[in-house]
């Protein structure tokens, strides 16, 4: 009887912990509100085994929230966004969004392609930046989600018409965010065009992974040997300069304070770190391209991405306008930063860079993975 008793309760403490690590890996979807053109917009909730949540809206795709514990346990939000979808629409400097048709600036908003001229928007002074007055960051995406025994899966849809913002050709993306139990979230691009075009497709989250104010503290590796030098309007001058000797010197840990405010000319145009890393090891796939830290809390971000570069922007333009979406606080220059893998700024007027096009029958695949870890 003792027997039966034992096997009985421990196909019923199976059948209870099967239950309770199912109820873990799961997506919850509820309203996030209306645009100003009439469209709802809702946010789906990612839970992995772990206790790791994501967050993320149909509007741009973004991320409004990634919540992971530190060493001892405590969970915090390293982003930055907002509460409102009013704030997102009307002064969002790209908060957790993803952006496209193409990430980074375009110079003077011009392209050739085959000796055909295009004018794009051009949104940043004289420049094209990140896709246009309504980039991907902007539109309304069609979401389809999936739950696997690993991992909670949200996959956006959207169809970018011929000439949009300027560009040629009808494209269909897709951007698969994938939540996995070991607290890594995968980030696939998916694209194809009717027409040869150009694409360049990143996520332009907001990251603090401490309770500071800032990301000073914060200590970053780059796996790169070089950066490219920009003018003042931020366009590159075209050339791979070495960072031995720099400030752009992460190629180790160092804590980002340490030479932000150096007398250096590159930094005087960007206000601070606002620059692509030249990434190592191109054309092997997924590589680590960069590693996050803060000391404090032991959390720790490692990047990993297919793509050739890396945009390292220390949010040097924040200006204490903006409210933090956790407290009646408003975000003030360097409250967080970014690290968007990319293709370089400007290629498609840089021949020595790696293309950018895109031809019809042809696939645009790429894949950037944030994995975060704990050290002691």
């Amino acid at each position: 009887m003792r027997k039966i008793i034992f096997i009985l309760s421990t196909i019923i403490s199976f059948i209870s912990c099967k239950k309770i690590l199912s109820k873990k890996i799961m997506i919850e979807k509820n309203p996030f509100g209306i645009t100003k053109d009439g469209i709802p917009v809702d946010q789906y909730t990612l839970n992995n085994k772990s206790g790791m949540k994501v967050q993320i809206i149909t509007y741009g795709g973004i991320i409004t929230a990634i919540e992971v514990p530190d060493r001892d346990g405590k969970v915090l939000d390293v982003t930055l966004g907002f509460k409102k979808l009013g704030d997102y629409e009307k002064r969002s400097p790209y908060f957790g969004a993803l952006i496209g048709r193409y990430g980074n600036r375009i110079a003077n908003g011009k392209f050739k392609l085959d000796g055909k001229e295009y004018n794009l928007v051009q949104n940043d002074g004289e420049n094209h930046l990140h896709g246009g007055d309504k980039g991907f960051d902007k539109v309304v995406w069609t979401a389809e989600t999936l739950i696997l025994n690993d991992s909670a899966q949200l996959k956006l849809l959207y169809q970018s018409k011929d000439m949009e913002e300027g560009y040629p050709g009808n494209l269909d993306v897709e951007v698969i965010y994938r939540l996995t139990n070991d607290n890594s979230i995968e980030v696939e691009y998916k694209a194809a065009t009717d027409k040869k075009t150009v694409l360049n497709l990143t996520q332009h989250t907001y990251f603090n992974l401490s309770e500071d104010k800032n990301i000073l503290n914060h200590k970053l590796m780059i796996n790169a040997d070089k950066y490219i030098p920009v003018d003042e309007n931020l366009i590159p001058l075209g050339e791979l300069v070495s960072v031995n000797g720099s400030p752009f010197d992460f190629k180790l840990l160092k804590t980002i304070g340490k030479d932000i405010e150096d007398n250096h000319i590159q930094l005087e145009r960007g206000g601070g770190f606002d620059h692509c890393w030249v990434l190592n090891e191109q054309n092997i796939g997924l590589r680590t391209s960069a590693i996050l830290l803060d000391p404090a809390s032991g959390r720790q971000m490692e990047v990993l991405t297919d793509e050739p570069g890396i945009q390292f922007y220390s949010g040097n333009f924040l200006d204490g306008s903006l409210p933090m979406k956790n407290s009646d606080f408003f975000y003030e220059k360097r409250s967080g930063l970014c690290l968007e893998t990319q293709h370089y700024p400007n290629s498609p007027n840089e021949p020595s860079f790696p293309t950018v096009e895109l031809n019809p029958g042809e696939k645009y695949y790429s894949k950037t993975v944030f994995k975060f870890t704990n050290r002691p």
